[in-house]
């Protein structure tokens, strides 16, 4: 696998497991202001889910490239 795949796969998990994580905790306030959306979580507590999803996504990107390198599965045949 050649980092540009490596840098693209990782890119892709990594957007993937963003939006499983941005739900997470999400909850609407009981009293909405004027001007504020009625959906929009009252602490969205971004910067926490970031993380959360940089840490998942190198988790699940080192079992794809163990995988890939390992031959268990060829993307070659």
């Amino acid at each position: 696998m050649g980092w540009i795949t490596a840098v693209a796969i990782y890119f892709v998990v990594w957007w993937t497991v963003l939006f499983a994580v941005l739900p997470w905790g999400a909850h609407t306030p009981d009293d909405t202001d004027a001007g504020k959306a009625a959906g929009a979580p009252a602490k969205p507590r971004i910067g926490l889910k970031f993380l959360i999803t940089t840490v998942v996504s190198a988790i699940v990107w080192v079992l794809i490239y163990l995988t890939v390198t390992s031959g268990l599965i060829s993307f070659r045949n």
